[in-house]
């Protein structure tokens, strides 16, 4: 079996790409290695370099897509590309194709038809399903496929999975046609819902882990969390009159709101002021940086290059390891031709 040499656009902090090292079926013939990969975040690429592929830091381009020759990067056997989102997230304006970032998903069909990969991942958020009525999705999927691939797009619901946090994202897999082969969607049975309780308590956070800095709340910021219940927001809690949030059409539920210890977390982002850290269930503060990344399954010694604020938006961006494992596991059974257990696709073209 092959030792697939992944090249990755988009890579951000390398949720993706560590999701894809660490997947084991087994088999040390039938594994993941990391190729090269580019971003246009000086911290994401540092992130990604000191973590992924420390003694290649070479193999980490900073460069916006746009400006990159993809003739001077070398062969891959798979593609990762985890491409920017903002114009397609629910909370966004969903501008779809015709935003800043929306056409940039054309690099990676580019880099398909460029370098022939074997099999490719993509990923992005559940709201490119509806922007533009479903059109700009149509469109991606029958550019995917007419770069030569059978693609098998699936809405994950990461909390099934075992990631402790409501996380949906949309994962196109694609194993290129002439292989005759056909992903299926890893089943999410066998896995045990986490809670965010047990993400940041089971074992407890060692002292002195990276990246684990607490914000300093203002009085004001405290006084309003000591009113608002586990699972509340500052829109749903009983607050008294001077500690209320009048904000004009506000619809967005994460504001001020505490997690629910015995559920996963509500979804981690990259967003960080307005009241929207995340804030403990018990404790009146925001959520460390290394607490959010537990929530999104890296590891303690996981460090994350940067000040605190790029910190909190790299661990947001970042696809859940433990999530992305699980597909990459499945993508590695496939080329081996395992069984496994699998589910029907939730999306169809």
């Amino acid at each position: 079996m092959p030792i697939f040499q992944l090249g990755e656009l988009f890579c951000g902090p390398g949720g993706l790409s560590y999701g894809a090292m660490t997947a084991d079926i087994g088999d040390q013939n039938c594994r993941i290695v990391h190729a090269w990969a580019t971003d246009y975040d000086r911290d994401s690429c540092q992130t990604y370099a000191h973590n992924i592929c420390r003694g290649k830091p070479g193999s980490v381009i900073l460069k916006d897509v746009r400006e990159l020759d993809l003739t001077t990067l070398g062969p891959i056997d798979a593609l990762a590309f985890g491409f920017p989102c903002n114009d397609y997230s629910v909370v966004g304006e969903r501008k779809g194709e015709a935003g800043e970032y929306g056409p940039l998903y054309t690099y990676g069909v580019k880099a398909l038809k460029l370098f022939r990969p074997q099999w490719f991942l993509a990923e992005n958020v559940g709201g490119l399903k509806s922007a533009n009525e479903g059109k700009t999705f149509e469109k991606i999927l029958r550019e995917l496929e007419e770069a030569g691939y059978t693609i098998t797009p699936h809405l994950y619901k990461f909390e099934e999975y075992g990631v402790p946090q409501t996380r949906h994202r949309i994962i196109i897999v694609g194993i290129r046609k002439d292989l005759g082969l056909k992903f299926r969607v890893p089943s999410p049975g066998g896995y045990k819902v986490r809670t965010c309780r047990q993400a940041l308590e089971e074992p407890p956070i060692p002292e002195g882990a990276p990246n684990n800095e607490r914000t300093r709340q203002s009085p004001v910021v405290v006084r309003r969390l000591e009113h608002i219940r586990p699972g509340e927001n500052a829109f749903t809690a009983d607050l008294p009159e001077e500690l209320k949030l009048h904000v004009s059409g506000a619809k967005i539920s994460q504001i001020y709101k505490r997690l629910d210890p015995d559920k996963p977390a509500y979804t981690v982002t990259g967003s960080g002021g307005g009241g929207t850290h995340i804030y403990h269930w018990a404790e009146s503060r925001a959520l460390t940086n290394r607490e959010r990344a537990r929530l999104q399954t890296f590891p303690d010694d996981y460090v994350f290059l940067g000040g605190k604020e790029s910190v909190r938006r790299q661990v947001g961006m970042a696809v859940p390891c433990d999530g992305a494992r699980v597909i990459f596991e499945a993508i590695l059974r496939t080329f081996a031709r395992e069984e496994y257990p699998w589910i029907p696709e939730n999306i169809t073209e």
